[in-house]
């Protein structure tokens, strides 16, 4: 009966009373709380309420907290496997990279109607265009990042690939086109990873590639439901640059290359 009645807001409101001091809203979330007897109320001496959360409520807050690193655990053995499936392929795959791109610029919440353009306004002393650029910079942090092994860049095809283990993290990431585009940016390839079961292909934008899991994540393959939308990308400096810095995952074929450092044996 609980567990039917809690939505994210209840169990957002009962973080927020345990982390503070308890001084009530008194709106429909603590009503329904109250009656659930996740929550009680206390007066104190002044005629103050105050509310506390009961020992059901502190096991909700601790099953959710379970729950979510569960979740947050099989998050990266899927990405894991999936990159062991990209590194067998030949590829070079870097885990959760922050990447600077850039994306459209959104329009100003109250746009007023263009006017005709001021030549004198265009072009600063030295010639160059001053007006206002069409992108912005975002932050990106992808999960999977990777270029095929090749000394040829025009050969490197950069991938993304965005690993969602539940539905619910998969629709939030659907709803926020900017990051979307800022993937996008970075890459030839964007693909969505996912349990078979979470979503389906059409459900997907177009231009994004989906690829499934089937079974479980010790004994499950990967099936391409759908292969992404690809357009040309040159790596940008800054790219590069974090690539360099940043540490590319190990796969379990690295020890099989290791002989080729070895030392020849001497000649007689």
């Amino acid at each position: 009966m609980v567990e039917a009645l809690l939505t994210r807001h209840h169990r957002a409101r009962l973080l927020q009373i345990w982390r503070s001091a308890g001084w009530p809203c008194k709106d429909g979330i603590e009503i329904d709380l109250l009656a659930a007897q996740l929550l009680c109320l206390h007066t104190t001496p002044e005629g103050r309420d105050t509310l506390r959360l009961t020992a059901a409520g502190i096991e909700v807050l601790a099953d959710a907290r379970r729950r979510g690193v569960r979740e947050l655990g099989a998050h990266d053995r899927l990405a894991q496997k999936f990159a062991e499936q990209l590194m067998s392929g030949g590829r070079i795959v870097w885990r959760e990279l922050s990447l600077r791109a850039a994306i459209d610029a959104p329009p100003p919440e109250h746009a007023e109607p263009p006017q005709p353009p001021d030549e004198s306004a265009l072009w600063n002393d030295g010639g160059t265009d001053v007006t206002t650029p069409a992108s912005v910079w975002r932050m990106a942090r992808p999960d999977l990042f990777s270029v095929r092994n090749t000394s040829v860049e025009a050969y490197l095809q950069p991938m993304v690939h965005e690993v969602k283990f539940t539905r619910a993290d998969l629709l939030s990431d659907l709803r926020h086109a900017a990051k979307r585009q800022a993937y996008q940016w970075l890459c030839s390839e964007c693909h969505y990873v996912f349990p078979v079961a979470v979503a389906r292909p059409e459900e997907i934008p177009d231009a994004f590639g989906v690829w499934v899991l089937h079974g479980s994540l010790d004994d499950g393959r990967f099936e391409q439901l759908r292969p992404a939308r690809h357009a040309r990308c040159t790596l940008p400096f800054a790219v590069w640059l974090a690539l360099a810095k940043a540490t590319p995952l190990r796969g379990d074929t690295d020890g099989a290359q290791a002989m080729l450092g070895d030392a020849l044996p001497s000649l007689p």
